[in-house]
């Protein structure tokens, strides 16, 4: 069965290295929650705010030397008033053999875009 897994996390700044190191911490998260190889996934979609324009997800999640089988795919999300600005957000499609739903992963700052999904205490 084909599921697909979202996700979120804060960046500390518009530069290279805090992308890269953004991108993995995200990509690691999604992958243990979810019990994901990268064998399972079909596809991979990022989607960053308009303040993040110095380095591509994409590119970053490739330099790590993983996902290179996977299509990998960015793009920029709209602008709205009162938005977190600096998130980067992943959409993980993939075959799930197990069955199990899929556990969504939002760290850092990102947790604000659904506090549906965590206790109050843990915000």
């Amino acid at each position: 069965m084909v599921k697909a897994v979202r996700g979120a996390i804060s960046v500390d700044s518009n530069d290279h290295k805090s992308m890269e190191n953004a991108v993995i911490a995200l990509m690691n998260e999604v992958c243990e929650k979810n019990s994901l190889r990268e064998e399972d996934m079909i596809s991979v979609v990022f989607s960053q705010t308009s303040d993040l324009n110095v380095a591509n997800p994409a590119a970053a999640l490739r330099k790590s030397g993983a996902y290179c089988r996977i299509p990998l795919f960015c793009t920029q999300e709209p602008e709205y008033e009162g938005a977190l600005t600096s998130i980067l957000r992943v959409l993980v499609t993939y075959q799930n053999i197990s069955g199990g739903s899929p556990v969504p992963v939002y760290l850092g700052e990102a947790v604000h875009l659904r506090k549906d999904l965590y206790r109050s205490d843990e915000c």
